[in-house]
């Protein structure tokens, strides 16, 4: 089972996360100003990066709050959980931690 390490209670089993798609994502300051196709473009065009990839994450069986984590898309590695509104970190593939004993990914 993958363990997924939520900033703000530790090691937990993925059953008790949600995904919540690309992190980092603004919303436009006047949405009513874009036309059709940059409203649809901020809705639905999403990076589908192989490799490093920012995510937001929700730990809904758990404290509920949402928290961002860098996941490799080559290996489904997580590289790094860090809190909603923190800078990302600096962190390259194939540098995840391993999984405590009893557990992995």
């Amino acid at each position: 089972m993958l363990l997924i390490d939520c900033p703000y209670c530790g090691l937990r089993p993925e059953i008790e996360f949600s995904y919540g798609g690309e992190a980092h994502l603004a919303r436009p300051q006047r949405p009513s100003d874009l036309d059709d196709q940059a409203w649809s473009d901020f809705l639905y065009t999403r990076a589908n990066v192989k490799g490093v990839h920012a995510e937001r994450w929700r730990h809904a069986r758990g404290c509920g709050r949402f928290f961002n984590a860098l996941r490799d898309t080559t290996s489904d590695r997580i590289l790094a959980t860090y809190e909603t509104g923190r800078p990302r970190p600096d962190v390259a593939p194939g540098t995840a931690k391993p999984p405590p004993s009893g557990g992995g990914a």
